[in-house]
């Protein structure tokens, strides 16, 4: 097929995206597909291509901080020109496929999806409103919550407010609380706070694009994620931190974690990670023909609480749900081509 690869985008995981779409890029030239890998961010979207099997398609290094916040405007600005007019979406429509490796931002919010269902172009991954649904933790975390999936309390501090909210508060004297932008991923400006003067010092880097902060109680237990591709459920993997939080630094830098995979837990609690997993994924609104990781932390009594459902997880040589896929018996490229079979049925 003629696959559209978009990675990426003008989020703060533009990096991780650039790094997801080269992968993937040599992947389904490996399993004989035809590329083009686009960013609709940048001023000459094309990246490469078209590509054919046997091209050789660079690598890209995710450096240990995301892109500076200031360049996100320019970004935005670039990549609404580039799907309003311009060469990209005549680029999309002639594609068999687009397949979306953007994380983060507009593409993972359900804005990318939005424009594609409206041109009528067949793409993988969540539809837009299964995106919207998951993209927003705090309301996510209520679907979550209704659907018998267990999450911890939480309170929303909106960036309207002319001080910090009561709940918040009460949340900070019971003990140390992680707060985090409510709408952003990859654990970019995830915060550990240990007393409010510490918090309201933090909040402002946290809220750079001025939005609303979700702080939770800190999580002392263990730390999981699990995929889901189509109907079925990857192997459950631990990340064992030497870190307090799994936050971008962490994420993304070879060695700073150790990631088991499958974890070394009794089966009974994997299968009850595997079971919660999927629940998220359905209740969130990912259908069949899509794909998602679920991330767990447990409490200091050992119960699982759900974090957050990802939508488009990172899809690097690094990232968690290949080494899910690997868990499964399947190579990187089995994994591209479940994802591409998935929204071509």
């Amino acid at each position: 097929m003629r696959i559209v690869i978009l990675c990426g985008g003008e989020s703060p995981e533009r990096d991780v995206s650039l790094a997801s779409g080269s992968s993937v890029a040599r992947a389904l030239l490996e399993r004989g597909h035809e590329v083009l890998l686009v960013d609709p961010a940048a001023g000459e979207p094309v990246l490469a291509g078209p590509l054919h099997p046997g091209d050789v398609v660079d690598g890209f290094e995710v450096g240990k901080e995301p892109p500076a916040g200031h360049e996100r405007h320019g970004l935005r600005q670039r990549m609404a020109a580039n799907f309003d007019g311009g060469a990209l979406p005549a680029l999309l429509r002639d594609a068999d496929l687009v397949f979306t490796a953007l994380h983060g931002g507009w593409g993972e919010d359900g804005w990318v999806q939005e424009r594609l269902e409206a041109a009528g172009v067949r793409f993988t991954g969540a539809d837009s409103t299964a995106c919207a649904a998951a993209w927003h933790k705090e309301r996510a975390q209520a679907v979550l919550a209704a659907a018998g999936v267990p999450v911890t309390e939480r309170a929303l501090w909106p960036a309207a407010a002319d001080e910090v909210p009561q709940e918040v508060r009460r949340l900070v004297a019971a003990g140390p609380v992680v707060a985090k932008p409510v709408a952003d991923g990859s654990s970019v400006s995830v915060h550990r706070a240990d007393s409010l003067a510490e918090l309201e010092r933090l909040a402002p880097q946290m809220r750079a694009d001025g939005g609303d902060l979700l702080v939770e109680p800190f999580l002392s237990g263990r730390e999981f994620t699990v995929g889901v591709v189509g109907g079925q459920v990857l192997p459950v993997i631990e990340i064992e931190l030497s870190t307090p939080l799994f936050d971008y630094a962490a994420k993304y830098q070879p060695g700073a974690v150790s990631e088991v995979c499958p974890a070394r837990i009794p089966e009974e609690f994997a299968s009850r990670l595997q079971q919660l997993a999927l629940r998220a994924h359905e209740a969130l609104g990912f259908g069949p023909h899509t794909y998602s990781r679920a991330d767990f932390r447990c409490d200091a009594a050992g119960e699982p609480m759900c974090l957050e459902v990802n939508a488009l997880p990172g899809l690097t040589a690094t990232s968690l749900l290949p080494l899910g896929a690997s868990g499964a018996g399947w190579t990187y490229a089995d994994l591209a081509e479940r994802i591409v079979s998935l929204a071509t049925r």
